[in-house]
C-alpha cells in the first residue's frame, strides 16, 4: 500500500484548518503558502472533503474552510480512506463481496488479512486531534 500524494495533502489540509481555524475559516490560498502546495490542487481535495461533509466552505472577505466536527472525531483513516478509496493492501480485500475462486485454497490470504487489521488499527488508532497535538510539540510552522 503507498499513500498518495492526494491522501498525503488531504491528511496537511484538514489538519491545517484544524489548527489555524479556531478563530475564523482558513483560507485556501493561505493554506497553499503554509504546505507549499498547489492552490488549484488543493481545491480539488477540498471540494472532495466538503462533499463528505469533513469540511464546510463559507464565501466572501472572511471566508475559508472549517472543520465540521471536533478534531477528536476524525481519525487519519477516515480522511484518507475519503480521498484514496479503499487502503485494503491486494484486491481480494477491497470489497466484502469481492469474490475469489481461489479464496478457501489461498494460503497468503492470512497474510494480506493481518497487514489490513494492521493497517486499519494504525490509521483508525490516532486523531485529527492527535496530530494537532504531534504538531504544536514540534514546535514548527510547518505541517507534515
Amino acid at each position: 500500500m503507498k499513500i498518495s500524494t492526494k491522501g498525503r495533502y488531504a491528511l496537511r489540509l484538514m489538519l491545517d484548518i484544524a489548527m489555524n481555524g479556531a478563530a475564523e475559516p482558513v483560507r485556501l490560498k493561505d493554506v497553499a503558502k503554509r504546505q507549499s502546495i498547489s492552490i488549484k490542487y488543493l481545491e480539488q481535495i477540498a471540494v472532495q472533503l466538503a462533499r463528505a461533509g469533513f469540511v464546510r466552505s463559507s464565501r466572501g472577505p472572511k471566508g475559508g474552510y472549517r472543520l465540521t466536527k471536533q478534531t477528536s472525531e476524525y481519525t487519519v483513516g477516515m480522511i484518507l480512506r475519503q480521498v484514496e478509496g479503499n487502503l485494503a493492501p491486494v484486491a481480494c480485500l477491497e470489497d466484502a463481496r469481492a469474490d475469489c475462486a481461489r479464496r478457501e485454497e489461498c494460503v497468503t490470504v492470512r497474510i494480506w488479512e493481518e497487514l489490513d487489521q494492521a493497517i486499519r488499527g494504525v490509521l483508525d488508532k490516532y486523531t485529527l486531534e492527535d496530530l494537532a497535538i504531534w504538531q504544536e510539540e514540534l514546535g514548527s510552522g510547518y505541517v507534515i
